[in-house]
C-alpha cells in the first residue's frame, strides 16, 4: 500500500480498511528507517492517522499545512512523495529531519524552533484573506508542548479576533488523557459548536432576550453561562473559547474517520477553529511506549525491535556538565537549575532527581526562563539556565536587559554550541559567541575538555554580580588536553620552536589546533597554541603574548562575523598592536544538515587544512627580528 502513495491525492480514493493498513505500514516503515539513521521517532509514530486525515480533507500545497515543531513532519514527508529518500534521513544528500522548502512545495516552515507556526498561520491566512484567496485553507499542527511557548499565545490572541480566515489549528495532545470526553456526547457538542445554525440561534436569542425589559439580559447571561458550564465539564475548551476561538474535541487522533469528520466541519466553518486531538506518542512501538521519560522522542541508531542503542557508549559533554552540577548542588543550596522543556537533553534530569525543589521546567519558554532567573538571582539564589545554544537566540533581549543590565548573577550553560550538523541550519549553535560578545558585563567560557568544563562551571557560578556563560558542543567529550603552562589565566597547549604564529584556540577546537601546530612544525613553521578558556572578557595578557609573534590565528566554531577573532582584532587596535591576524571559523551562512565532520571539512576546519593555511600565511609575513632570549627556551613538546 505504501509504495502506491506518491502524493496526497493518492489517499483520496482509499477505504477506511485500506487507510488502517496504510497506517500500519507507515509505522513499520518509520521504525525500520529511523532506527537506521536516528531521528524523531516517537512524535511521528503518534501522528500517522492525524496526518493522513489532514491530507485527505485538504489539498496541499494549495492548502498550506504547517507543523510546530517540524520534527513531527515525517509522515507528511512520506505522504508527499519522499518515502524513498528516508534511507538518508538527516544525512548529506538526503532529506532533512524537519520541513525543507528545497525538498518539496508541500513544505513551508524550515525553522524548527517551537511555538512559531501559529504566527506563520496567522500571517498566511491573513494574506490569503487580503488577496481574495478564499478557497485556500491553512492547517497548523501544534504539539501541546508548543503551547507552553508565549509566542503561541501571542498568535492565538490575534487569530481569535479574526472572522474571515480559513484557519484550522490542530492541537496534537499526546501528554494528557481526556478519555472520558472522547465519545458520543463530545462529538455531538463539537458538531453543534461549528454549525452555523447554532451560531445563528445564539445570535437570535441574544437579540430577543436583551430587548426584554428587566429580565431579558439576566436570562440570556444565565442560559449562556449554563451552556458554557456544561461544555466546560465535558471538554477542556474553556480557555480557547474565552479567547474567542471555536473549539472542537477532544478527538481520537488515531481514528481517521473521526478526524475527517471534525476537519470537514472546521473547513466549512469559515473562521478560525481549534481541534483538540488526543494521540499516543510512540504508538505502535513497544519500546517507545515503555520509555516513560521521552517516548523515543529522539533516538540515535537503535535496534528496530528492542530500541536498544547500537552505538558504543561514550562520555558526553552533557553528562560531564550534569554530574558537576549535581556536585555543586550538594555544596551550595543557592544553586537552582532552569530548563525550557529539555530536562533530559540538557542533562538537568540528574539535578532534578537530587534536588526536585530546585529544578524548574518552564516549558518551551526561553524568554520567561531568563527573566525568571533574573528574579531568582535578586533573591540571592544562583540560577543555572541550561539550553541549547541555538535556543538562546530567542531570549537575547531578556539576557541583555533583564539579566546583564540588572547585574544578575545568572549562569547560562549552552549545550550543542558550534556546528551540530544533523538537525540542520536552525540547530547549529554558531551564533552565541557573537551575540554574547555585545552584552556588557557578560563572562563567557569555552572549555576545551571535560576538566576545563568542570573548572569553568565552578568559576562561573562564583560570579554573583554579572551574567556568566559556559558553552560546549554536542556529542562525545574528547580526551583532556593538559596545558604546558598557564600564563595569566591563558593555557599554553603547544610551544613552537620559533615565534612565527600564535594560534588562539577557542573551546573544543583545541585538539585540531594542537594537531595543526604539529603538522606546521614539520613544515618549518613554529606555532604556539594557547587556550584563553574565558573568551569574554578577553585577558589583557593576550596583547603581551601576541607582541612576540609575527602573526596571530584565531580558530573558533562560531561565526567569524563579530566572533572572537573580531573581538581580538578590536583589542589589538585599541592597544595599538599592529600584527597580522587571521580568522578561521564559520561563515555567515545557514548550513544545511550533514554530519559535523563533513561540515568542518567543507569549512576547512581540519588540522591538515589549517596547517597548510598557516604555512602559507607565514610565508607572506615579512621577517621580523626578535631578541635572542625570546626563543632561547622554546622546545618542541609534542
Amino acid at each position: 500500500m505504501l509504495e502506491s502513495i506518491k502524493s496526497p491525492s493518492d489517499l483520496k480514493a482509499l477505504s477506511l480498511e485500506q487507510l488502517a493498513q496504510l497506517s500500519e505500514e507507515i509505522r513499520q516503515f518509520l521504525i525500520t528507517q529511523v532506527s537506521k539513521t536516528g531521528g524523531h521517532l516517537g512524535p511521528n509514530l503518534g501522528v500517522v492517522e492525524l496526518t493522513i486525515a489532514i491530507h485527505r480533507i485538504f489539498d496541499s500545497p494549495k492548502d498550506v499545512v504547517l507543523f510546530d515543531t517540524g520534527h513531527q513532519s515525517y509522515v507528511h514527508k512520506i505522504l508527499t512523495g519522499r518515502a524513498d529518500q528516508f534511507d538518508k534521513l538527516r544525512q548529506r544528500g538526503g532529506i532533512a529531519g524537519y520541513p525543507n522548502r528545497s525538498e518539496s512545495v508541500h513544505d513551508v516552515i524550515e525553522n524548527s524552533h517551537a511555538s512559531t507556526a501559529l504566527s506563520w498561520g496567522d500571517g498566511i491566512s491573513r494574506g490569503f484573506s487580503l488577496t481574495g484567496q478564499s478557497d485556500r485553507h491553512v492547517v497548523v499542527v501544534v504539539g501541546d508542548g508548543a503551547l507552553t511557548g508565549g509566542m503561541s499565545w501571542e498568535a492565538l490572541n490575534n487569530i481569535a479576533a479574526a472572522t474571515d480566515r480559513n484557519l484550522i489549528i490542530v492541537v496534537n495532545d499526546n501528554e494528557r488523557s481526556y478519555s472520558p470526553t472522547i465519545g458520543g456526547v463530545a462529538t455531538y457538542l463539537s458538531t453543534l459548536r461549528v454549525t452555523r445554525g447554532y451560531e445563528r440561534f445564539l445570535d437570535w436569542g441574544k437579540e430577543v432576550l436583551t430587548k426584554t425589559p428587566v429580565v431579558g439580559n439576566p436570562i440570556y447571561e444565565t442560559l449562556h453561562g449554563v451552556k458554557k458550564g456544561i461544555k466546560d465539564i465535558i471538554a477542556p475548551q474553556g480557555m480557547f473559547e474565552d479567547l474567542g476561538l471555536k473549539y472542537v474535541g477532544p478527538i481520537d487522533g488515531h481514528d481517521v474517520a473521526a478526524m475527517e469528520r471534525a476537519l470537514v466541519q472546521a473547513k466549512e466553518f469559515g473562521e478560525p477553529v481549534l481541534l483538540h486531538v488526543i494521540t499516543e506518542k510512540g504508538k505502535g512501538h513497544k519500546p517507545a511506549i515503555e520509555d516513560e521519560a521521552e517516548k523515543f522522542h529522539a533516538v540515535g541508531i537503535v535496534d528496530p525491535e528492542t530500541g536498544t542503542p547500537l552505538g558504543k557508549s561514550v562520555t558526553t559533554w552533557t553528562s560531564v556538565f550534569s554530574d558537576e552540577l549535581v556536585a555543586l548542588g550538594h555544596e551550595r543550596k543557592d544553586i537552582v537549575a532552569i530548563t525550557a522543556a529539555m530536562l533530559g537533553p540538557t542533562g538537568l534530569d540528574k539535578f532534578e532527581a537530587a534536588f526536585p525543589d530546585r529544578t524548574i521546567d518552564v516549558g518551551i519558554a526561553e524568554q520567561h526562563a531568563v527573566t525568571s532567573a533574573a528574579g531568582l538571582a535578586f533573591t540571592g539564589m544562583h540560577p543555572v539556565v541550561a539550553v541549547y545554544s541555538t535556543f538562546l537566540n530567542r531570549a537575547f533581549d531578556q539576557m541583555l536587559m533583564d539579566v546583564a543590565l540588572h547585574k544578575a548573577g545568572v549562569t547560562f550553560v549552552l549545550d550543542r554550541s558550534g556546528v551540530t550538523g544533523d538537525d540542520g541550519p536552525s540547530h547549529n549553535g554558531v551564533w552565541d559567541l557573537a551575540l554574547t560578545g555585545i552584552v556588557p558585563t557578560m563572562h563567557v567560557a569555552a572549555p576545551r575538555d571535560a576538566a576545563r568544563l568542570r573548572e569553568t562551571l565552578r568559576e562561573a557560578v562564583e560570579i554573583s554580580d554579572a551574567p556568566s556563560l559556559v558553552r560546549f558542543p554536542k556529542g562525545a567529550v574528547q580526551s583532556d588536553i593538559p596545558a604546558f603552562e598557564r600564563r595569566d589565566g591563558i593555557d599554553v597547549l603547544y610551544r613552537g620552536e620559533s615565534a612565527d604564529v600564535l594560534l588562539v584556540s577557542i573551546g573544543s577546537m583545541a585538539a585540531i589546533a594542537v594537531e595543526a601546530a604539529s603538522q606546521a612544525y614539520r613544515e618549518g613553521v613554529g606555532v604556539t597554541v594557547i587556550d584563553p578558556r574565558w573568551v569574554k572578557p578577553l585577558p589583557q595578557s593576550l596583547i603581551t603574548m601576541a607582541q612576540r609573534y609575527k602573526s596571530v590565528v584565531v580558530l573558533e566554531d562560531g561565526i567569524r562575523h563579530a566572533g572572537i577573532a573580531s573581538s581580538i582584532s578590536e583589542m589589538f587596535r585599541e592597544a595599538g598592536l599592529n600584527v597580522a591576524l587571521h580568522s578561521i571559523g564559520v561563515p555567515l551562512a545557514f548550513i544545511e544538515h550533514s554530519k559535523r565532520a563533513e561540515i568542518l571539512e567543507d569549512l576547512g576546519i581540519t588540522a591538515q587544512k589549517i596547517s597548510r593555511d598557516i604555512v602559507e600565511w607565514s610565508s607572506t609575513v615579512e621577517e621580523m627580528q626578535f631578541p635572542a632570549h625570546e626563543n632561547a627556551d622554546r622546545k618542541q613538546t609534542r
